[in-house]
């Protein structure tokens, strides 16, 4: 008997006041509820070189989108956690895709011999040297129950892929479930060679189940709304207060490391949960990075933590020159920050020539709480970071 699953953690939830009843959240409960039985009662087939025999019995996926902080990732969370599947992961879409690539080159980097023994291995008819099949059979041996957060579609790259690739684990028996903003039809919109990309958005349609998820309201931004987000100076006080606030935001939702995958760069953040992500400002700023992972960092995530902020001097000059572009972007992008710092906002680098004024002045409207309500604007394009 399968246990409980996440409509019943849902409804717990409820119970204990953690989250407001929302019948749209519970239908998508309740979405996720039926194909956790079914996963119960499912195992994929490893028959054959496409594993095609277990088709007929293989349930469909769960594609669930809607607007930011409508409550996708509490119930992915709610759904992965209880799913009764042992080899199962939970990953963001885009980091996802940056290890197939990786998989794809390093096959492709293998000498005849390698590539045979390879596809033995896996079970697969040998003579092919096409990546795609030994790529996808790997995944699928690794977990046959894939759940995608923040499904998105940005790079001609992975489009390319992308029908082969999903045929091939499908075909294998995986099940995906997935998050997004966008509906199907609406991934990579504006992409290069669309065309190309429409018969992989043909087969998420007709092997995933699409829930649109139309919530009440932008439960995220409830949660900051009247919150305290800069704390100053810094000591265990701070800390501490910090913590609180990373708890009140990211809720149940467990938090981890994860990556972000930039002009073929992979940048690793400490602490990310529901679309939340925190750092220290060392990690963010005492590093060589620039206007386009600051610009991804903005997309990406909702909200950013930023602990332990300096008081800049000129031999920080780089650093505050980061600084600077970094809150440009997540000002532009409606992103909540929630920081702790040496000083409030017009000392934090008054060793410069003035033209920190702006960013002094930003860092004091994102506290406001007109700011504060802004949704997550993920798709504007451009950033003033004069």
């Amino acid at each position: 008997m399968a246990k409980a699953g996440p409509l019943s953690g849902y409804r717990n939830l409820v119970r204990r006041g953690e989250i407001t009843a929302d019948p749209a959240q519970e239908e998508a409960a309740h979405w996720l509820d039926r194909l956790h039985h079914k996963l119960a009662r499912y195992r994929p087939s490893r028959g054959g070189v496409f594993g095609l025999s277990g088709r007929r019995s293989q349930p469909h996926g769960l594609y669930i989108c809607g607007d930011v902080g409508r409550g996708k990732s509490m119930l992915m969370d709610l759904f992965f956690e209880t799913a009764p599947v042992a080899r199962k992961r939970r990953v963001h879409f885009l980091t996802f895709m940056e290890d197939a690539h990786a998989a794809i080159k390093e096959w492709r980097g293998l000498g005849n011999e390698e590539k045979r023994a390879r596809l033995r291995a896996l079970k697969l008819r040998p003579g092919s040297d096409d990546p795609i099949p030994p790529v996808a059979k790997a995944i699928a041996d690794e977990a046959w129950l894939l759940c995608f957060d923040e499904f998105q579609v940005e790079d001609v790259a992975d489009a390319m892929i992308l029908g082969r690739l999903f045929e091939a684990l499908f075909s294998f028996g995986v099940i995906v479930v997935a998050t997004s903003n966008r509906p199907p039809h609406e991934l990579y919109s504006d992409g290069l060679n669309r065309q190309l990309f429409l018969p992989f958005i043909a087969l998420l349609q007709s092997r995933l189940d699409i829930y649109q998820l139309d919530a009440a309201g932008d439960y995220r931004a409830d949660r900051v709304k009247g919150m305290e987000v800069y704390f100053c100076p810094l000591g265990s006080d701070a800390d501490t207060r910090m913590d609180a606030a990373w708890e009140a935001v990211t809720g149940s939702v467990g938090a981890g490391p994860c990556d972000l995958r930039v002009k073929g760069r992979r940048l690793r953040f400490a602490a990310c949960a529901g679309g939340a992500v925190r750092e220290s400002f060392d990690a963010l700023c005492g590093r060589a990075l620039g206007p386009a992972d600051y610009l991804a960092i903005a997309q990406r995530f909702h909200t950013v933590f930023i602990d332990h902020i300096p008081e800049l001097g000129r031999l920080n000059r780089n650093e505050a020159k980061r600084f600077v572009t970094l809150i440009d972007a997540l000002y532009e992008r409606k992103v909540k920050l929630i920081a702790s710092a040496a000083v409030g906002p017009d000392e934090i680098y008054r060793a410069g020539d003035g033209s920190f004024a702006r960013t002094a002045s930003r860092l004091k409207e994102m506290q406001a709480q007109d700011y504060l309500a802004e949704p997550h604007r993920a798709d504007v394009q451009g950033v003033d970071a004069r």
